[in-house]
């Protein structure tokens, strides 16, 4: 495990692990939620998820990584911002949730992701909603969606469905590895 990794889990088991009953946001009941923008938007963690993040996806030959906005916003920034420092080229985008009425009326914001190789991310994802409505949009747009990359797997559906939409499900972290299995 590299330095980057070990630290950036630290600060997630430290930050972002609250027990207690909630409620997902896909209706389902949780002893524990793991509130990764509390990560994804500290100063100390946020360029730990772009290097992660980048290091996970190395082989994948991406050109622009995004995905539904809020969630994934910070991740790719982050991941933007880490290849930068590495003197890589990385293009982010945001999937808006409805198309924009007016000027461009675009759902797909920031450089055209038309022919180009690109990453759908999340912090995490319970039921794969959140990437399967991004991935559905970057196809719209004429990507070549690569996968689907989140910080942390929760283990409760989203990569089978993310697999069944024809893209692979890459995870930086388990259940296991957050000592939450």
């Amino acid at each position: 495990m590299t330095a980057a990794r070990e630290r950036l889990l630290e600060l997630i088991k430290d930050k972002a692990i609250v027990h207690g009953r909630v409620t997902l946001s896909s209706g389902k009941e949780a002893d524990y939620y793991v509130d990764l923008r509390r990560i994804t938007l500290d100063g100390e963690a946020a360029p730990l998820v772009g290097d992660v993040m980048l290091d996970l996806v190395s082989d994948l030959g991406v050109e622009a990584v995004g995905g539904l906005t809020m969630g994934a916003d910070p991740v790719a920034t982050a991941m933007l911002h880490a290849a930068h420092r590495r003197s890589q080229h990385l293009d982010a985008f945001v999937v808006r949730k409805a198309e924009k009425a007016h000027g461009l009326q675009r759902r797909v914001e920031g450089p055209d992701i038309a022919g180009r190789k690109v990453l759908v991310v999340e912090d995490t994802s319970t039921t794969g909603g959140s990437p399967l409505t991004a991935l559905s949009a970057c196809r719209d747009a004429g990507a070549e969606v690569v996968a689907v990359a989140v910080i942390a797997d929760r283990a409760s559906g989203a990569e089978e469905k993310v697999r069944e939409a024809g893209v692979p499900y890459l995870a930086a972290y388990s259940l296991g590895d957050l000592g939450l299995d």
